[in-house]
């Protein structure tokens, strides 16, 4: 460590002592946790719902089946319309755990056999699902009416607009959208009283591009308590190793569950998202023996890539759900040891992090801060 520097156990323990956690109170737990606590005895029904809505044919099901299922976008074209509630557990594979609840576009919330309390009343984000190449004024209405219903229910949803299929759209095209449906959703809310309440995110996206991923991780960011701790954990390792950026990534879905606090390029993002893909089919390929059997990733898994504009690419198993992808100069990277060390400190710490499901975060907070007490010492 530099002399005159705050060490990371300062800063942490500074960070530590603010306890509250502004996402996730209205929310149970998304069933993170370290490698013996992910895989817990959690009941369907009590994972986080995250509800996919919109009309007939606007890409739901495409988007679940492309993000979760690793489904090749060509293949999306041959599926058939949903037409019953399609219910995903997202958690056997994965360290993102949650339910996907897929409703049909025929959803009508004034039929009696429609409970909006029993639909509502767990549901952690609302993604609504629009066509951008289709006449949207049906869609705008029937958002409206979902958003209304919803927050009768749970105030606490987050509500998320992807505005998809924005492939086929020139750049002009997509702004015009955005900024005519945006438009739009905000006077229907203020006509329902409620602009002052809610809050609409919207996104662009589309499954033939990482745009899809992008927007699916800042979904389940809102659903995680511990997200500005992982963000301040991020936060202090970039400081202290000098990396440009840091994502980290859920191995199988490619979400990434925390970045640090500068902006996301989505280029950058682009590079670390296809360096998981390299990882893992190289490790598939030449990783394992005949025998074996499983996913090619354990806690030996790491990779380097330079690349051509001076930078470094650095991917570290933090979990077997979870990968630290860092970008960094390629002279910042002549000190690997202490990069190497500073990762293995901010692994213990988010061990320790993740342990707030079993012990509560009074007690795993301070005890994140003595495991990265020590990655300040470079």
């Amino acid at each position: 460590r530099v002399h005159g520097e705050t060490s990371l156990m300062d800063r942490y323990e500074e960070f530590s002592e603010q306890g509250s956690l502004p996402y996730g109170n209205a929310f149970q737990d998304m069933g993170y946790g370290d490698d013996g606590l992910a895989e817990g005895d959690h009941g369907y029904e009590e994972k986080p719902r995250i509800l996919l809505m919109g009309l007939r044919r606007s890409g739901k099901s495409s988007i679940q089946k492309v993000v979760f299922q690793k489904m090749s976008p060509n293949e999306t074209l041959f599926l058939e319309s949903t037409n019953k509630i399609v219910k995903n557990d997202i958690s056997n594979s994965s360290f993102v755990q949650f339910q996907i609840w897929d409703f049909p576009g025929q959803v009508d919330f004034f039929d009696p056999t429609f409970d909006k309390d029993l639909i509502f009343s767990q549901c952690g984000a609302l993604v609504f699902v629009i066509d951008a190449q289709d006449d949207y004024t049906e869609a705008m209405a029937k958002l409206n009416m979902t958003v209304v219903k919803a927050h009768e229910v749970n105030p606490e949803i987050c509500f998320e607009v992807f505005i998809h299929k924005v492939d086929g759209l020139s750049d002009d095209s997509k702004a015009e959208t955005q900024q005519d449906l945006v438009e739009h959703a905000l006077a229907e809310l203020a006509d329902a009283g409620l602009d002052d309440t809610v809050s609409l995110s919207f996104h662009l996206t589309s499954i033939y591009d990482h745009s899809i991923f992008e927007a699916f991780s800042k979904v389940i960011q809102k659903l995680i308590p511990q997200l500005p701790t992982l963000e301040q954990l991020l936060d202090i390792l970039i400081s202290n190793c000098c990396i440009e950026k840091t994502f980290l990534f859920d191995i199988v879905s490619k979400i990434y569950v925390a970045s640090d606090s500068s902006p996301v390029d989505m280029q950058t993002y682009e590079l670390c998202s296809d360096m998981i893909d390299v990882v893992i089919d190289v490790a598939c390929i030449y990783g394992m023996g005949d025998d074996e059997d499983g996913f090619a990733y354990d806690s030996e898994s790491a990779s380097v890539m330079r690349l051509n504009n001076g930078m470094v690419l650095y991917l570290r198993e933090v979990n077997r759900y979870l990968a630290l992808v860092c970008l960094l100069r390629e002279d910042k990277f002549e000190k690997r040891g202490l990069i190497d060390y500073n990762v293995a400190k901010f692994k213990e710490a988010i061990t320790k992090v993740f342990e707030v499901r079993a012990r509560g975060h009074a007690h795993a907070l301070p005890a994140a801060a003595a495991a990265a007490s020590a990655a300040g010492a470079g």
